[in-house]
């Protein structure tokens, strides 16, 4: 999976708010203005934790009737700010309340967007609850003012950072210790910064001072603002694709010519790496709508593909692909930074299906293959079962199939493969440049025909 969105996606940029001081007998007079915004942050968080759906597809019905950029930016910006500090958050509330309110009860759900906006993002205390208490009806707003009155009179505090949910913390304590976990928190914190990959030159002095490039082809701004105000949006120079998912499409070293089958390609990120490289692009998904974005993706950028809508494990092709790229479906645990949902959306116990998924599609990749040619596996996961394990459970079934080292100057500064070449990204790496996503990703070398 990558993160090329489409124009018009919504990037989390911090916003406060800011108005005259009432008294709390004030609030419920008039409906304060940035009402609606609370609202459909609070239609946001209910979204993903009631209906399971993930923040990205509720936005459009969420902000349906806010035509504001910056309202809209705002609802998005609170509820994945509530979404990151959720444990956190909760903890706050039940300080506060002599029985813990029940997971889903609405005063809860209230409250921790109103905390957020108070603690996190500094909004005025007034404007927080003149916000807040409108969401709510009979005893749930008399409880929403009490704790909020409670919390912010005593100037109530979150942890330096958020607390990464269960049973997140735990299985990654067990497969990758403390270190990780504490930089997994750390991470949480805030938006990360915003990467784009280029399909030409870089040109940094458009960017002014506020940009650096780890990679060719590779420029990191930071958060906030609309990526359609950036320059060369219009001109589609380049699109939005977090570091590490730039990876696999370098690892596999495209040549110009080539025949490649990008397979579960949408959004489109490492497609159209590839079709910048000059390959002969087969862009694969199973979904209609995602390939629609792709393409949109693809029209933007002036880049070309070939795109088929059909199930990974059953395509066919006349003649073998040099190379194939199999980004595979996964629980998507590693991008949690960018898309904080995830941590609530997935549960390890649903995994068993997408692993083998992820087997039946890499066993029918390999057949895609032409003698010699290469095959690059990679899943934005931290889960061992979806990259480490997956991959050697692969090539047990795979005779004469090798894993391969990568060249030089395919990773950023700071970041080596392993011994047997595979690349694995985890929370910390690359610290001090704002992080990458969590991937797992290893280069195959096809035997030769016999």
């Amino acid at each position: 999976m990558d993160d090329a969105p489409v124009p018009g996606q919504l990037l989390e940029t911090p916003w406060c708010v800011s108005d005259r001081q009432p008294g709390w007998d004030e609030i419920l007079t008039d409906l304060p203005a940035g009402l609606p915004s609370r609202r459909a942050a609070l239609t946001l968080l209910q979204a993903v934790l009631w209906r399971h759906q993930a923040l990205e597809a509720a936005l459009p019905r969420a902000l349906r009737k806010i035509e504001n950029p910056a309202d809209r930016g705002l609802s998005r910006s609170i509820a994945s700010l509530a979404l990151r500090w959720l444990p956190d958050l909760d903890d706050l509330i039940d300080s506060a309340t002599d029985r813990n309110l029940p997971e889903e009860a609405p005063a809860r759900m209230v409250l921790r967007i109103a905390l957020v906006q108070a603690i996190v993002m500094k909004t005025p205390h007034h404007a927080v609850v003149a916000t807040a208490l409108p969401l709510v009806d009979g005893g749930p707003r008399r409880l929403v003012h009490a704790v909020l009155a409670r919390l912010l009179k005593e100037g109530a505090e979150l942890p330096e950072q958020p607390t990464m949910p269960d049973p997140w913390a735990t299985r990654w304590f067990a497969s990758w210790g403390e270190e990780v976990v504490d930089a997994a928190g750390l991470s949480l914190a805030a938006p990360p910064p915003l990467d784009l990959t280029f399909k030409g030159q870089v040109d940094l002095s458009v960017f002014e001072d506020m940009a650096i490039s780890l990679l060719p082809g590779h420029l990191r701004l930071p958060s906030g603002g609309r990526i359609e105000d950036l320059p060369g949006f219009e001109a589609g120079d380049w699109w939005v694709q977090d570091i590490a998912a730039s990876l696999p499409a370098r690892l596999l070293q495209p040549a110009a010519g080539e025949r490649i089958l990008d397979m579960a390609a949408a959004p489109g990120g490492k497609t159209m790496q590839l079709s910048a490289a000059g390959a002969d692009v087969t862009a694969l998904d199973d979904s209609e709508i995602r390939l629609e974005r792709l393409q949109e993706n693809l029209t933007r950028t002036g880049l070309t593909a070939t795109l088929v809508e059909a199930d990974g494990r059953k395509f066919t092709a006349d003649t073998p692909y040099d190379a194939v790229l199999l980004d595979a479906p996964c629980s998507g645990t590693g991008i949690f930074r960018r898309h904080p949902d995830v941590l609530h959306l997935r549960k390890p116990t649903r995994m068993k299906e997408t692993i083998a998924l992820q087997a039946a599609l890499l066993d029918h990749a390999a057949t895609l293959v032409r003698p010699g040619g290469r095959l690059v596996y990679s899943v934005c996961s931290l889960e061992r079962q979806e990259g480490e394990m997956q991959l050697a459970a692969f090539l047990e079934r795979a005779p004469g199939w090798q894993m391969e080292v990568p060249a030089t100057g395919i990773l950023p500064a700071g970041l080596t493969p392993r011994p047997d070449g595979s690349i694995r990204t985890l929370p910390g790496d690359l610290a001090d440049q704002g992080g990458l996503d969590g991937f797992y990703m290893a280069r195959l070398r096809a035997p030769q025909a016999v």
